[in-house]
């Protein structure tokens, strides 16, 4: 991975992909490596989106989150792993 300033740059990817978070979130879920997941939120996100003038956005945003986190913390148990 290349180093852009002194970090790493998946280190900006995942920061790029909370933010992407805030905006799109089903596209989000997608870059975290969950595409059957991120197919799903997209069925329901855009009705919710409509329907309820986006009073339902905060919930796919948190469960981006949520999702985003878990991936990230499964890469660092996986990495430490194989390193004993």
């Amino acid at each position: 991975m290349q180093w852009l300033g002194g970090r790493r740059a998946s280190a900006y990817v995942g920061v790029m992909n909370y933010l992407l978070a805030i905006l799109l979130p089903p596209l989000s879920i997608l870059l975290a490596g969950r595409p059957i997941v991120a197919i799903l939120t997209f069925v329901v996100w855009v009705p919710a989106i409509f329907f309820s003038g986006g009073l339902t956005h905060p919930m796919f945003i948190l469960l981006a989150w949520f999702l985003i986190f878990q991936a990230r913390e499964d890469r660092r148990e996986r990495r430490y792993m194989e390193e004993r």
